[in-house]
């Protein structure tokens, strides 16, 4: 899932190395920083590895956001996804994000102007509704409108958002789960692709989404238990390989973390995405430890990640 400071391009080279076949989505940027900002490959840059790769782009405005389309597909992305989700106070401040939901002419203008500017899929991710409106309806209007762009994907976090009142990290956790609305709206619309996002923390969970929707989208869990989605390539894309084991993903990240050093990255920018790889293993909070507590020093580099990894007893 797209997670703002979390899925960056250094870990979703990580969740490469973990899984060959699961879409990965970066960051939610905003077309102001692709349009006005002054670093384009900071925004939009990405490691060929990544593909399957949908750029998620924040923004209002049916002509900005058709010009960051048209840089995305330059850059060779696979998707572009329009948040109509994020229920942050940096994001209603611009006028982007789950308050969009008030205003579905308006997203699908939107997306109309991003179907138009390029030749790649456009997605939309949303939440079941705002505020007070617990009704199905609201969902439906914005779909219904939506559709008519010709946008064939939904992605949709099975939460309302409330736009005052709370902070992201408590919208993620108080609004009850209502897969039942992400169902209706698959059984309404049969013709979309719908994928299902909210709550999974479990590929036992995914499959039994995946008997009523299209897709399954996860988030939290794939950070903080990030060999989770070792099988998937397995279980949902009927790979014949061998998963990967933990210690062969984190010897060839620290190849990757050699290569980015030498391009200036700094080390600890390329290590705290790794401490949910040994989540549940045996020696994971002294991995952990020696991770958080020398990734900063100058001199070190990804020979400390496999002197961390000598604590762990996990394959």
């Amino acid at each position: 899932a797209p997670m703002l400071d979390w899925t960056d391009r250094h870990f979703r080279y990580l969740l490469r190395l973990v899984s060959k076949n699961m879409w990965l989505y970066t960051e939610m940027v905003t077309t102001g920083a692709i349009i006005h900002g002054n670093n384009l490959q900071r925004f939009v840059g990405f490691n060929e590895q990544e593909h399957p790769l949908t750029l998620q782009l924040g923004g209002s405005v049916p002509d900005e956001l058709a010009e960051c389309c048209r840089i995305a597909r330059e850059y060779g992305y696979d998707e572009i996804n329009l948040n109509v989700g994020c229920p942050s106070d940096r994001v209603q401040s611009g006028r982007f994000g789950a308050c969009l939901m008030a205003e579905p002419e308006l997203v699908a203008e939107c997306v109309e102007a991003m179907l138009e500017s390029v030749d790649i899929p456009v997605s939309v991710k949303t939440r079941i509704g705002i505020d007070y409106n617990e009704d199905y309806q609201q969902l439906y209007t914005l779909v219904e409108k939506v559709k008519r762009t010709g946008c064939i994907h939904f992605i949709i976090h099975a939460r309302k958002a409330w736009l005052e009142g709370l902070n992201p990290k408590e919208n993620r956790e108080i609004p009850p789960l209502r897969y039942d609305y992400v169902y209706q709206l698959k059984g309404d619309f049969p013709e979309l692709d719908i994928t299902i996002n909210g709550g999974i923390t479990t590929l036992q969970a995914a499959a039994q989404h995946l008997q009523h929707v299209d897709g399954v989208m996860i988030g939290r869990e794939a950070y903080n238990n990030t060999y989770l989605m070792a099988d998937v390539d397995t279980l949902f894309y009927d790979s014949r390989e061998t998963r990967p084991t933990r210690k062969q993903i984190i010897e060839a990240y620290a190849q990757y973390i050699e290569q980015q050093m030498l391009e200036g990255v700094p080390l600890v920018h390329l290590t705290r995405h790794v401490l949910g790889l040994v989540h549940g293993c045996p020696g994971a909070r002294q991995f952990r430890r020696m991770i958080s507590e020398n990734a900063w020093r100058k001199g070190r580099g990804p020979e400390l990640l496999l002197q961390a990894a000598e604590t762990v007893e996990c394959e």
